[in-house]
């Protein structure tokens, strides 16, 4: 499925080029749901390929299990995971990214373009 973003013709800057709406309920919604603690980092480690639980909660650093299986359920339900049972034994479970969720790899990395350039690091505890 393509979306198209919607611009408000009406709005643009003074050298005549198109500007964003101040309010679309879509990219509202797309913000507040990858915007969700640790979902960002969820989705970086799901584009490298399928992973299970356990797998996806020791590639990130702080996740609790907890936290972990309500954002798959949440992005489960948006449709940008989906969660897959291979048969056993044991059975195991699998998550992978739909292709409206590989779809988003390019935001996310311009995203973290913008956090290389932009978002001063961390100082080491102690440092």
């Amino acid at each position: 499925m393509t979306t198209h973003l919607v611009l408000d013709h009406a709005a643009q800057t003074p050298d005549g080029a198109e500007r964003l709406p101040s309010f679309c309920p879509r990219y509202h919604h797309a913000i507040e749901l990858i915007g969700r603690r640790w979902t960002g980092a969820i989705l970086r480690v799901l584009f490298g390929g399928p992973r299970r639980f356990n797998e996806l909660l020791a590639s990130i650093p702080g996740l609790s299990d907890r936290l972990l299986a309500e954002r798959l359920r949440e992005l489960e339900a948006e449709g940008v995971v989906t969660r897959r049972v291979l048969a056993g034994p044991p059975v195991r479970v699998e998550y992978e990214l739909t292709e409206a969720g590989r779809d988003l790899e390019g935001a996310v990395k311009a995203i973290a373009s913008w956090a290389e350039r932009w978002i001063a690091a961390e100082k080491p505890a102690g440092g």
